[in-house]
């Protein structure tokens, strides 16, 4: 459509249920929630059933009973199923999913395939009930909610013996500003990495796995594999050093109590092996009991942050001012916020490096994604939340310390200064009325900031309030980090990435316990506890988790920048370039193109189709490109940088030798100018189907082929000859038996820019240059416009689902809208219902499309398709196929044999009455879409799948019916019944 068709009048306005076409008499459809009308479905003559029987009986436990499930089939065929949740789940490991029939079904001639009574032959599994049985007696796993499966837990870890045993320290060195700025710039790391896998965890349903099966599932095995191991040796090891670090805590005390010991080392030896099999039983008993004994560290920690808080608020006695311990104070506060460096690591980036583990913690929730609830949910929010509560606490824990707390002190409560004093007194202590120059002047001061690293126990309200959140902090990050790295383990032993580990992927209960990896984990644990050092073990843990993080925000960054359809994450605030290259690498030469296009292939021919790298890649049947702008133009908005576009041009013998020879080079000169990123092939043939064959199958290099045809609707089907009709539709049906998706577009003022020999400008486009020159070799011809060219603004995208074919009709329309011109656009989703089940299949729709990541909010079922089209329209579509219709039964025997012999292209009487119900819906179909789509920026219909023995002309008077009468553009599209789209992360 170009632009004069934007500016014709319409005859309806668009809005949904309240205009009506003025060719159709009805009373008002009831649309979903849209109308409240009372109009009832009137019945047609020529009606199927609309719901078969797919299950039948299923049990629980205790007690039998029946289970029948309707399962709606499409208005064009009994077993061409409508869109259903169950169709996109075959992606999940370990589950078999409900299948749509596949296009070979569809395609069977109608006495093979469907009998009186509905049932068919078409593969739909017959285990689909059974499983269901199985699930029932099944009882539902533990699964934890954001909050305590998420925010909770990351906190735990987040918080830790860094934040009570260094924090303070690192303040006195830093001073309270660049403190703050430590916290900004971790945190500025960490929140980056949190966005990142915010954004691959709401890219479909996430299984049990966390990181490594998010990162396998989007860079594949080879990246996923090695990330996997590592990411599961970390946990291992980041248990152990918290082990490791409550162990020196126990044995600190133990020291201060007196107790004497000849090797401090063994101390923490035993005291570890015992923390982490204690942990490890807690861990058997379940994720319900693991969940329990963090939200006890949990309250533990909250009570240690209560008694600091309060702490700095009471009045301080005379020991508490010896070490130097004072209320909130101005002076305090000024004086310790710039640095004062001392020893020989006294500088910024070594006390960023002790602060920066401090951080880490932030993908504990991520790694029990397989134990939450709604992980897609979840993991942003409980991680976002979590995050940003550890922050303000990491920025208050230096302003309240660093008001209250002076950097040195003696703790000698004999230097307070008598009033008679007249000594000499040097720092801030002498306003206080405190005298700690002795030690500060020896440097041998044991108190304060920069001396003391238990400044948070001696501030707090009581010490041991400190020391239970020490333990706690310790104790909840071992554990989770305990039950992390089993299931990563599990996941990747699943994968069957490394030989020999198989053993260890066996799951044991309701929630698919990894006891085997649990095990395995504690035995690498306990090897790095008898380390017993706390600094060796954390030197590897912070390369291991930031080769994490790298890996984590590439996964993100190459699944956007690569436009990949299947990246659609429900998480939109992230940013792609947050690892953007520095500069460009320069411009290579054709060779080194050449090189690197052929590795890519040979790589590419390696790796395995999976719905998540699909990609409409399309033949165009454009002719010459100049030719159908507007064809070329609609394929280019929703492949350009995305897939593979070739403008297929069929050249017949006659024509070659009439026409005048269009050089490739000039038709690419064409699109490079109209900035359209395709190729060109022309082929000559006899016939458009002998040219469109041979193109379906020599088209393409390797794994880079063409698995969708795309072309436009034969406007003059009825003025041309039967061959040229018959050689038009049969291309179609060779279309559906090579197992490509079609794609069909039809224009109200046809595609065709151009007459052929005078170089008129169709009416329905408009030119950018006054001057037409023709069709030359040098691809200087005018560049017309096209709607697709324009800005569509806030116009609809409507999309008549009616027919479950995989999920193409979802894709092209969600592709568009990430286009600038389109982006604007709503896309709303028509589907087929009855009144009865009206608002329970817009909520399945509605739950499918959330799935899917589309963005598609308005659903719209459509309660009355089955009423009978107006006689008005009806006969319009008779008139339409009266010239191919045999009217055999009029007739004798024998004529009829010579009718049929001479013309096999014709409609037979039995034929025509056979697909008379058939024709009917379409009929009524596009009664439909004529009153609701007008104004429309484009819409997308279903394309029928015909029976093999349907005439060509009832299929193409099917197609005509569907579309006629309409304004704006139309798509006939139907996938290959394969799943284009996917909900789970898989």
């Amino acid at each position: 459509m170009g632009q004069l068709t934007s500016k014709r009048n319409r005859s309806s306005s668009g809005v949904l249920p309240q205009v009506h076409s003025d060719t159709i008499d009805e009373g008002p459809p009831r649309y979903s929630h849209h109308f409240n009308g009372s109009g009832q479905p009137q019945d047609g003559n020529h009606q199927i059933p609309r719901m078969s029987i797919v299950s039948a009986m299923s049990s629980s436990v205790g007690q039998q009973g029946s289970k029948i499930e309707l399962d709606k089939s499409s208005i064009y065929r009994t077993i061409d199923k409508v869109p259903k949740l169950e169709h996109y789940s075959n992606t999940l490991p370990h589950k078999q999913a409900k299948i749509r029939p596949s296009l070979a079904a569809l395609r069977k001639a109608f006495n093979e395939s469907e009998a009186p009574n509905g049932t068919t032959d078409s593969g739909i599994s017959s285990e689909a009930g059974n499983e269901e049985t199985e699930d029932l007696n099944k009882k539902a796993p533990v699964k934890l909610g954001w909050v305590v499966g998420v925010q909770i837990r990351c906190m735990l870890n987040i918080w830790g013996v860094i934040m009570f045993l260094r924090l303070s320290w690192i303040t006195a060195q830093a001073g309270i500003l660049l403190t703050w700025l430590m916290v900004a710039l971790s945190v500025t790391v960490t929140i980056t990495t949190v966005l990142a896998i915010s954004a691959i965890a709401t890219n479909g349903k996430t299984v049990s796995g966390g990181p490594y099966f998010m990162v396998s599932r989007s860079l594949g095995p080879e990246i996923g594999g090695a990330i996997g191991l590592i990411f599961a040796i970390a946990n291992a090891l980041s248990s152990a050093l918290n082990a490791v670090g409550f162990a020196e805590v126990v044995r600190d005390l133990m020291m201060s109590f007196g107790t004497t010991m000849a090797n401090p080392d063994n101390i923490v030896r035993i005291v570890g092996v015992i923390t982490m099999t204690l942990l490890l039983l807690i861990s058997l008993a379940g994720m319900e009991w693991e969940s329990k004994t963090q939200m006890l560290f949990f309250v533990a920690l909250m009570i240690s942050f209560i008694g600091y808080t309060v702490g700095t608020i009471i009045p301080k006695s005379l020991v508490k001012q010896s070490q130097g311990i004072f209320g909130y104070n101005g002076d305090i506060f000024v004086a310790n916020l710039v640095p004062d460096w001392r020893g020989p690591d006294g500088n910024f980036f070594q006390m960023f490096a002790i602060f920066f583990p401090a951080t880490n913690g932030i993908l504990t929730g991520v790694n029990i994604s397989g134990d939450l609830k709604d992980p897609s949910v979840g993991i942003p929010k409980g991680t976002l939340l979590a995050v940003f509560w550890t922050t303000l606490s990491y920025l208050a824990l230096p302003i309240t310390v660093g008001a209250c707390v002076l950097r040195d002190a003696s703790g000698n409560i004999t230097d307070k200064i008598m009033t008679n004093s007249t000594g000499p007194c040097v720092g801030l202590a002498c306003n206080l009325g405190w005298n700690f120059t002795d030690c500060i002047e020896t440097q041998s001061c044991q108190y304060g900031l920069s001396n003391s690293l238990q400044v948070l126990g001696q501030i707090s309200a009581n010490f041991y309030l400190i020391t239970l959140g020490v333990f706690a902090a310790s104790l909840s990050s071992a554990l989770s980090y305990l039950v992390s790295a089993p299931k990563i383990f599990q996941s990747l032993c699943r994968d069957n990435i490394y030989p020999y580990i198989g053993f260890f992927e066996k799951g044991y209960g309701r929630s698919d316990e990894p006891l085997r990896a649990y095990v395995l984990t504690y035995v690498i644990c306990i090897a790095f506890v008898c380390i017993a050092k706390l600094d060796i073990i954390a030197a590897l843990i912070s390369n291991f988790f930031l080769c994490s993080y790298v890996l984590i925000n590439f996964t993100c960054f190459h699944a956007s920048i690569t436009n990949s359809p299947g990246w659609r994450p429900s998480f939109k605030y992230y940013n792609n370039w947050l690892q953007k290259a520095t500069g460009k690498l320069g411009i290579l030469s054709a060779g080194r193109y050449l090189q690197h296009g052929f590795v890519l292939l040979c790589l590419l021919s390696g790796v395995e189709d999976h719905v998540k790298n699909y990609r409409p890649q399309c033949i165009v049947l454009t002719g010459p490109p100049n030719q159908r702008p507007a064809l070329v133009d609609f394929v280019g908005s929703f492949t350009k940088r995305t897939s593979l576009m070739i403008c297929g041009d069929i050249i017949m013998e006659e024509e070659r030798q009439i026409q005048p020879h269009i050089t490739t080079d000039g038709l690419v000169k064409w699109l490079n100018k109209r900035k359209v990123r395709s190729f060109y092939t022309p082929f000559v043939a006899d016939s458009l189907r002998v040219g469109t064959r041979n193109l379906l199958q020599a088209s393409g290099l390797g794994k880079l082929k063409p698995n969708t045809l795309v072309l436009g609707f034969k406007s003059n089907w009825r003025d041309n000859s039967v061959e040229t009709l018959e050689d038009y539709v049969r291309t179609i049906y060779d279309t559906f038996d090579s197992n490509y998706s079609i794609c069909i577009l039809r224009m109200m003022d046809g595609l065709d820019a151009f007459d052929q020999f005078d170089c008129e400008v169709n009416q329905g486009f408009e030119s950018d240059e006054a001057n037409r020159e023709g069709i030359s070799d040098k691809g200087d011809i005018d560049q017309v416009k096209t709607v697709f060219q324009n800005d569509q603004g806030k116009k609809n995208i409507d999309v008549y689902w009616v027919a479950d074919d995989g999920g193409l009709t979802l894709l092209v329309p969600y592709l568009l809208t990430r286009r600038k011109r389109w982006h604007k656009c709503k896309v709303r989703v028509f589907i087929v219902g009855d009144e009865e089940n009206m608002d329970e299949r817009r909520k399945e729709m509605l739950d499918l499309l959330k799935r899917f990541r589309l963005d598609f909010h308005e659903v719209i079922v459509m309660t009355d398709t089955e009423k009978r089209p107006h006689s008005r329209n009806l006969n319009r579509f008779l008139d339409s196929v009266a010239p191919f219709r045999l009217y055999d039964e009029q007739k004798e025997s024998a004529s009829v044999q010579d009718m049929r012999h001479n013309a096999p292209w014709k409609i037979s009487d039995k034929e025509f009455e056979f697909f008379k119900p058939k024709s009917e819906r379409k009929v009524r179909l596009n009664e439909i879409i004529r009153r609701n789509s007008q104004n429309a920026a484009i819409l997308l219909v279903t394309l029928p799948v015909p029976h093999s023995d349907c005439p060509s002309a009832l299929y193409m008077a099917w197609l005509n019916a569907l579309t006629c009468g309409l304004h704006c553009p139309a798509l006939l599209i139907r996938g290959n019944q394969e799943n284009v789209l996917t909900y789970y992360c898989e």
